[in-house]
């Protein structure tokens, strides 16, 4: 099927008219089969007289109410599962650290789905069957390591399924096995460089790795330029979600203009997260996906929390889909400090603005009295924490001057050792907020 730069050609450069009777054709079939198969949206449809056939134009598609996490806590495990139980062939979990966990199950089709859209998403990024992809997202209920293995699999490409973890072994194999694509959260991939340095490995002389496909965690722009010049390789934006398969909505193209979203697979909505009404291209609000193919848990208008803006205008590397911005937060992970809205990214923006820093931070809150205290542990370099010459105090100076112009808040600025602040191979905890139980 692959040939040339696109995966899919057909599909990936189709026309916009033909793209969106594509997409109206699968959605009232999924509508369909949601109503048919589904005691959680017959419920749901019923409750408010919508039918179906009510289903008729994109316009309808507002007719339908919003699926939110709660709806898949509450129905926690099968209650949204709309294939019979042994057509379910596969059940992967989000990590459930906030409570009960969100459950996704998977019908043969789904998983053939999954692969599609993952191998896609690999050979956009670059990948091609003669690579060698070190996948080290954590694989088991986490959908990240065995989407990027289905999707390497299909796209025939080998696979070194190292998962995570082992930080010195996965550098040591990177190096002996030739591997050229490297699958993992954006933070570990800071590890990762972290160890290479430490163990006196130069990527551009020692490795053969030309890429690195990146997601799971929101990720700016200045830590995208500290991972490109850390490990000499370009860096591609993954999105991807439990209740959507997992990696594979959408990818960025070499033009790194956006992330195309698969629309043969998925509908995408920017909405206002406070009103839910919809919003323009080219304006933030909260993503809001349907899925057009998924039997075992189907979905439809999920809101997901991500703080993104789309366009559909064609994206110069020819492909016609929609593209999504990078995920700048999630409305679930927004801080209400002192009255104010402060999201982590907006930290991390400033902090790596000073090359002294490493792109590893902890952001604390507490409110030992009536006001809240804000405090941001911050790892230096090995550079500067050898330098003599560095102003530690004006160097915290500045860093809090920077924070209060993005932000409008004082905080409290700690520097501490390189490698003193915990590392994970998964999404790594940026925020400890002690105020909970004082409230």
């Amino acid at each position: 099927m692959a040939a040339g730069k696109y995966w899919n050609e057909k599909i990936e450069t189709l026309p916009s008219e033909e793209l969106r009777a594509l997409q109206l054709q699968r959605l009232r079939e999924q509508v369909k089969y949601c109503y048919n198969n589904s005691n959680f949206y017959r419920k749901k449809f019923d409750s408010i007289g919508l039918k179906p056939d009510d289903i008729k134009t994109f316009d309808d598609l507002k007719k339908i109410p919003f699926t939110v996490k709660t709806d898949l806590k509450e129905n926690y495990p099968y209650g949204m599962v709309a294939a019979p139980p042994d057509k379910i062939v596969e059940i992967h979990a989000s990590s459930g650290t906030t409570g009960t966990q969100i459950v996704g199950a998977y019908t043969k089709e789904d998983i053939d789905a999954w692969q599609e859209i993952m191998a896609r998403s690999i050979y956009t990024a670059g990948g091609r069957p003669q690579d060698i992809i070190q996948i080290a997202y954590s694989y088991g209920l986490f959908t990240g390591g065995f989407g990027f293995h289905y999707g390497a699999q299909k796209l025939g490409a080998r696979i070194i399924p190292i998962s995570g973890g082992m930080t010195q072994r996965q550098v040591k194999l990177m190096k002996d096995l030739d591997v050229t694509i490297l699958a993992c959260t954006p933070s570990f991939a800071v590890h990762i460089a972290e160890i290479m340095q430490q163990d006196g490995i130069n990527p551009k002389e020692d490795l053969k790795l030309k890429c690195g496909i990146f997601g799971a965690e929101p990720w700016s722009q200045q830590m995208r330029q500290r991972i490109e010049e850390a490990l000499n390789i370009e860096t591609f934006d993954i999105y991807g979600l439990t209740e959507l398969y997992g990696p594979g909505v959408s990818i960025e193209c070499p033009e790194h203009n956006g992330l195309h979203i698969w629309e043969d697979y998925f509908i995408v909505e920017i909405i206002d997260s406070n009103t839910g009404e919809p919003l323009p291209d080219g304006q933030e609000g909260e993503l809001v996906f349907t899925a057009l193919s998924k039997t075992g848990l189907p979905i439809l208008r999920y809101r997901t929390f991500d703080i993104s803006k789309i366009t559909h205008e064609k994206c110069a590397c020819g492909r016609t889909h929609a593209r999504m911005f990078r995920v700048t937060g999630r409305t679930d992970d927004m801080l209400k400090v002192r009255g104010v809205n402060v999201f982590p990214s907006q930290i991390e923006y400033a902090i790596l603005q000073f090359p002294e820093l490493a792109p590893q931070y902890l952001i604390i809150l507490d409110r030992p009295g009536a006001l809240d205290t804000f405090l941001v542990k911050i790892e230096l370099t090995e550079q500067a924490q050898t330098n003599t010459q560095l102003d530690l105090k004006q160097l915290k100076h500045n860093i809090q001057h920077k924070i209060y112009i993005i932000t409008g808040l004082t905080v409290e600025i700690e520097l501490v050792k390189p490698n003193e602040l915990p590392r994970t191979d998964g999404k790594t905890k940026r925020v400890l907020d002690l105020r909970k139980g004082k409230m």
